[in-house]
């Protein structure tokens, strides 16, 4: 079975909206087990737009599922992390202006800065996985700088309406150079309860990080619905 990490930066986005403490992210996070969701992601951003540095660690020692913190490889992030010791870690690009992440690691571009920073958070004993466009260059880098994981962004895909097909066909050949490299084949980015299931039929795939699209369908139907309804389309 495929796993699913929920993302629930936007639960703290909404409560960061009037800084009163509600929406309450720990009851988040309990809402998203008893929906069926395997872990939780949480993206701690150097501007810290959503999620609180408290946020991280009330979720690590009083959370009901294993943490996937997604970050910079900035200084500050890695030894947060290192004091935090979840369960995983995910390596993202950063930029202050952009609404969301927007495209893939370049570990070409920082091969020795996230070698170094991989390999500490490792040696903690963090499963350490890298953001990467369906680049067979980066993939191979990736395995390089010794990454247990690649999380293959899908945000082209799921934004490339006319081109979703071959989109679909990069990732697919991603994940099978992954999979040959060893490495662990998580996805994310852009998933909805549309787009999802073509994504699952790729072959290798571990777990899933999707985040918005069910923090929007919560609105509606509140949140352990939402996660329990996408629950529901992953094989």
């Amino acid at each position: 079975m495929i796993k699913l990490g929920v993302n629930i930066d936007h639960v703290a986005t909404l409560r960061q909206a009037r800084q009163e403490g509600i929406p309450d992210i720990l009851e988040a996070a309990y809402a998203v087990e008893r929906g069926g969701g395997d872990s939780i992601t949480i993206h701690l951003r150097e501007d810290r737009r959503h999620i609180q540095d408290e946020d991280a660690f009330i979720l690590k020692n009083q959370g009901p599922l294993m943490i996937n913190f997604e970050m910079s490889a900035a200084e500050e992030m890695v030894n947060i992390a290192l004091k935090l010791h979840p369960r995983s870690v995910c390596l993202v690009p950063e930029k202050r202006e952009e609404l969301t992440t927007e495209g893939g690691l370049d570990v070409l571009g920082d091969f020795e800065r996230i070698k170094e920073v991989t390999g500490r958070l490792s040696e903690a004993g963090i499963e350490v996985a890298l953001f990467l466009d369906s680049d067979e260059k980066q993939i191979d880098a990736a395995a390089r700088v010794g990454a247990a994981a690649v999380e293959l962004h899908t945000g082209r895909y799921a934004n490339s309406f006319s081109e979703s097909d071959a989109e679909l066909k990069r990732l697919i050949k991603a994940a099978q150079l992954a999979t040959s490299m060893g490495l662990i084949v998580n996805a994310g980015h852009g998933l909805n309860y549309s787009n999802v299931k073509e994504i699952c039929a790729i072959e290798g795939v571990n777990e899933l990080n999707i985040g918005y699209s069910i923090v929007c369908r919560a609105i509606f139907v509140g949140l352990e619905s939402a996660v329990r309804e996408m629950r529901q389309l992953i094989p």
